[in-house]
């Protein structure tokens, strides 16, 4: 595919016809920092063992979708600041697929699912390698109705839009760099912005939620905010309990 702007924007671009996980594929060429330096990108629309949040397998046909992984290695150096990076992916490719789709809700739904109108059209899964962290998103892009893998599904082409593959990557690298950088800056989401924008781009603050958490247990009630680690804090009869990780349902949309 042609990415003449995404190469200028990334430290390396490479392009596999066909790859298991471009993630695995990373993690294996990310020991050699020199070669795969800071925002370094390898990406495939055919991949055929991908991966998702909770051990998920994620499966495509051939062409249908871009599985996109970028290697980053300025980090911020307090762990508890780097919780923040699948978030920060989220708002990122959140803001390069709103201009494509003029007009449509574009969300994150927590942790970093990317919504329009409601319907996910990308998953992020991000994974620590030695000194990095490895961000994989699989983004629906050619995608059709009866190809998608459940109801609540989307793709570009669903939508009636042909992905421009070099403008969203390119989009998302610049945004999603920034974002990292502005965190390794000030070691706090707060104060970089992050907490804000991840804030007013997440549709599940507002929103009636079933979480299923640790130890088959599951919290029910309203999404009410971030904190300042990222953390889902969700409101029910018991009071108010800050999520760090859970699978989340959005049940219905708050009244009032």
């Amino acid at each position: 595919m042609e990415l003449s702007r995404a190469r200028e924007i990334a430290s390396r671009v490479e392009e596999l016809p066909e790859v298991g996980s471009t993630n695995a594929a990373l993690r294996a060429f990310a020991a050699d920092a020199e070669a795969w330096p800071h925002l370094s990108v390898l990406l495939t629309d055919t991949q055929t063992a991908g991966r998702g949040r909770l051990d998920r397998t994620w499966t495509a046909p051939s062409g249908a979708s871009l599985a996109i992984s970028v290697l980053l290695r300025r980090l911020p150096v307090d762990p508890r600041a780097r919780g923040w990076i699948p978030l920060a992916a989220g708002v990122a490719m959140a803001d390069a697929v709103a201009p494509q789709l003029p007009g449509a809700d574009v969300s994150v739904k927590w942790p970093n699912d990317v919504l329009v109108g409601g319907r996910k059209i990308c998953g992020i899964l991000a994974e620590a390698a030695a000194d990095a962290v490895i961000v994989g998103t699989g983004v629906n892009t050619a995608m059709t109705a009866s190809e998608l893998p459940v109801p609540t599904a989307t793709s570009f082409a669903v939508l009636g839009v042909v992905a421009d593959a070099d403008r969203l990557l390119s989009d998302y690298l610049i945004g999603l760099d920034g974002m990292i950088a502005g965190l390794a800056e000030t070691g706090d989401a707060v104060a970089s912005g992050l907490h804000a924008a991840a804030s007013a781009r997440c549709s599940t603050i507002g929103r009636e939620v079933r979480v299923s958490l640790p130890g088959d247990r599951i919290l029910e009630g309203r999404a009410i905010r971030l904190d300042e680690d990222g953390r889902l804090v969700v409101r029910s009869d018991a009071g108010e309990q800050a999520v760090a990780a859970g699978d989340v349902v959005h049940v219905r949309p708050v009244q009032g």
